[in-house]
């Protein structure tokens, strides 16, 4: 690896961890297609690279978001604890996919999230959702109802398709717990990163037994990704919880639009 390399690399992991500690996925999204289509790693050294990457994203910025106590704990420990089975046993799913398939079922995923988004509509909490309230270190009082078995139901499958995928999990459910929980846009990214935190440590480890994670990559684009995710977390204070919602979606179809083309050409 050259100086030069060694600096794109940096930079290129500066810019996703800000931009995927922003919009709470962790920039697996972003990640898994660079490393495909621009380093041309097989699928299975994507997805375990990325995840090794969102990990770092993913712990560098839930420092940052503890500290604005933008974090629901409660709801966090549960969800984590759900995706841990899915995010081991995803490793192994991975290593059976085509490089064809692999890319079209990634860009399909993103391009149905990214649906979600857009329409604008959140599920009602039912009966039993619980009522809470977080205040964050700015003082603003968040108060919500969730129905935190779903989030436990859907974090079960988030965690196994996530770690397929290598997308650490982040990007499906930040728009689930706004859409389907009706959390508060800034403290569904805050938990998304707190969870995502866990889930990414535990797919990263099995790709690495697996021998799937290149860590010299990981490595020097990591360092640009702890320090990325600062600042990403620091952005997230002065961007509207709507304008977050639309960069997410935009970027979704964007990325999943290149992926599916990528398979079929």
């Amino acid at each position: 690896m050259t100086l030069l390399d060694a600096g794109i690399q940096l930079g290129l992991g500066f810019l996703v961890g800000a931009f995927g500690t922003l919009i709470g996925a962790g920039g697996g999204f972003l990640l898994v297609p660079l490393l495909v289509l621009g380093y041309h790693l097989p699928p299975a050294d994507a997805v375990g690279t990325s995840l090794a990457l969102v990990c770092l994203n993913a712990l560098s910025g839930t420092v940052a978001y503890l500290r604005q106590r933008r974090v629901d704990l409660s709801l966090g420990w549960k969800f984590a604890a759900a995706t841990v089975p899915g995010a081991a046993a995803g490793a192994f799913l991975t290593r059976a996919l085509t490089s064809a398939r692999f890319s079209l079922g990634f860009g399909l995923t993103l391009l149905a999230i990214a649906g979600l988004l857009v329409t604008g509509t959140t599920a009602p909490p039912s009966r039993r959702a619980g009522s809470r309230m977080l205040v964050d270190a700015s003082g603003a009082a968040h108060e919500y109802q969730v129905d935190a078995w779903k989030g436990v139901a859907v974090s079960l499958l988030v965690g196994l398709f996530s770690s397929i995928f290598g997308i650490g999990g982040g990007v499906i459910h930040v728009p689930f717990l706004i859409v389907a929980l009706s959390l508060p846009v800034h403290v569904a990214t805050a938990t998304s990163h707190f969870v995502l935190s866990i889930s990414a440590f535990v797919g990263a480890v099995t790709y690495l037994a697996l021998g799937h994670v290149r860590l010299l990559i990981a490595g020097v684009m990591g360092v640009g990704i702890l320090l990325g995710a600062q600042v990403g977390a620091r952005l997230s204070l002065r961007v509207q919880g709507v304008m977050i919602r639309r960069i997410l979606a935009s970027a979704l179809v964007l990325v999943g639009a290149r992926m599916i083309w990528h398979a079929l050409k």
